[in-house]
């Protein structure tokens, strides 16, 4: 199962280039970058560890592209994203935010159903990677 979150969630991952490209787009726009990872990828955990502060005023891609071969060195087998993030006064949110890096084999996630009073079913999404401690939860 390919997990889907993020701006591009949709389409095949991004080259680098591509990632060069869009980190271009944040910054000619006055956006904030940084890159954030986890091995939690539930899509309500908001939450993400951060690789480093959030990178302000950056001149050029160079930095952040270094940056990001640091992270997926390091914590390769996890979730890694960008998230770019506007701080204009009026905004100061989250513009645009996609998956760059995940692990070589991704668990998917549990559909569990509960029935309820009067035969109400409520879902919940469980992902499989939480049945393994923190840290150890991709091979």
């Amino acid at each position: 199962m390919r997990l889907t979150q993020g701006t591009f969630s949709f389409l095949p991952d991004l080259t680098d280039d591509q990632i060069g490209n869009q980190i271009q787009y944040a910054l000619d726009n006055g956006w904030a970058v940084s890159i954030e990872y986890t091995d939690d990828p539930h899509p309500r955990n908001t939450y993400w560890e951060m690789w480093a502060p959030p990178m302000f005023d950056l001149a050029s891609v160079g930095p952040f592209m270094e940056s990001l071969s640091e992270c997926r060195e390091t914590v390769g087998e996890q979730y890694i994203r960008v998230a770019a993030f506007d701080s204009t006064k009026g905004w100061e949110s989250l513009r645009m935010s996609f998956i760059v890096g995940r692990p070589s084999t991704e668990g998917g996630f549990d559909l569990q159903r509960q029935v309820g009073s009067g035969r109400n079913m409520t879902y919940t999404t469980r992902p499989y990677s939480t049945d393994r401690p923190t840290g150890s939860r991709y091979p």
